[in-house]
């Protein structure tokens, strides 16, 4: 991300353990506070997240979580799991003084904004939640195991035909442990075949240029700290925020594509049974937040929130 006429400060936070994390305050200051998720895990934040916001009525702050973007040090597995990253948000709002707030995050970010909000209820004024992931087996199982082929079988073909034959029946497992395996060309063409496959689905429509498997410049970090989470099970319980989403009693709203083929929208809708104060809208989408009804959506339950102060 990067500094805007919006930016009140840019600042490193050492949050222990070794890592220093990046820290962006944007907005009005005196506006309603948000603290913005990013997903992957890894992925970092990015300019295109300001486009949820309205910097004269709203105050964000965006990060990077542990190891991503610009936090320190770059591409870090050590000390880097979902209790870290809950810890860290507590930090970052102790830092900022900041008593109450608004979470916004999609994807993995909702996961994050959910554990958080578990572990610190007395935080958040609301929960504004897109592309809804909670961590559980079946929902990693649903992309790495191409639940989603129903839908893309070309994609799900071409990652089985990147894969041995041999571990055909859980190419998920096979690249993953490549990922993070000693091997760097190993790691290198697995990592940008997982992404290749994640990338065939995350829109509506077909606007992804596959990366190169054999390109040596390709920066693979962030699909690194994917792997890392994703093969340690989001370092939680199966079904861990599911079984205790009843008791989060704050606002939630939830904004989940029709169509996204990352997160289940059966998730979005057993979450939303559970939840005691949530309200779901489905929308015309995929799994990115930029899809234009489910951008519209966010916006607009954000302005109404920043009405009420």
């Amino acid at each position: 991300m990067n500094p805007d006429q919006y930016t009140n400060k840019e600042f490193y936070l050492d949050v222990g353990d070794g890592h220093q994390l990046y820290v962006h305050d944007w907005g009005n200051p005196k506006g309603l506070p948000i603290l913005h998720l990013h997903g992957g895990p890894g992925s970092g934040t990015s300019d295109s997240a300001k486009r949820n916001f309205d910097p004269s009525v709203h105050r964000v702050i965006f990060h990077d979580q542990r190891g991503a973007g610009k936090s320190l040090p770059y591409g870090s597995l050590a000390n880097n799991t979902a209790a870290d990253l809950v810890e860290d948000i507590e930090k970052i709002a102790k830092h900022l003084g900041l008593d109450t707030f608004v979470i916004h995050g999609g994807s993995w970010g909702s996961t994050l904004a959910l554990a958080y909000s578990l572990k610190y209820p007395q935080r958040i004024k609301a929960l504004v939640l897109f592309g809804i992931w909670t961590g559980a087996q079946a929902e990693i199982d649903y992309i790495e195991k191409g639940r989603f082929a129903t839908h893309f079988p070309d994609v799900w073909q071409t990652y089985l035909e990147a894969t041995p034959e041999s571990h055909r029946s859980n190419p998920g497992k096979y690249h993953l442990s490549r990922i993070l395996g000693d091997d760097e060309q190993a790691a290198r063409e697995s990592a940008i075949t997982h992404l290749n496959m994640e990338g065939g689905i995350v829109r509506l429509d077909d606007r992804f240029s596959p990366n190169d498997p054999s390109d040596p410049m390709f920066d693979y970090t962030f699909v690194k700290i994917e792997a890392h989470y994703l093969v340690n099970h989001c370092f939680m319980p199966d079904r861990y925020i599911m079984d205790r989403a009843h008791k989060l009693d704050m606002p939630v709203w939830l904004v989940q594509g029709r169509y996204d083929m990352v997160c289940p929208p059966a998730a979005a809708y057993e979450l939303h049974q559970k939840l005691p104060n949530s309200k779901l809208i489905w929308t015309i989408g995929g799994h990115i937040g930029s899809d234009r009804e489910t951008n519209t959506v966010m916006r607009t339950i954000l302005l109404q929130l920043a009405e009420k102060g």
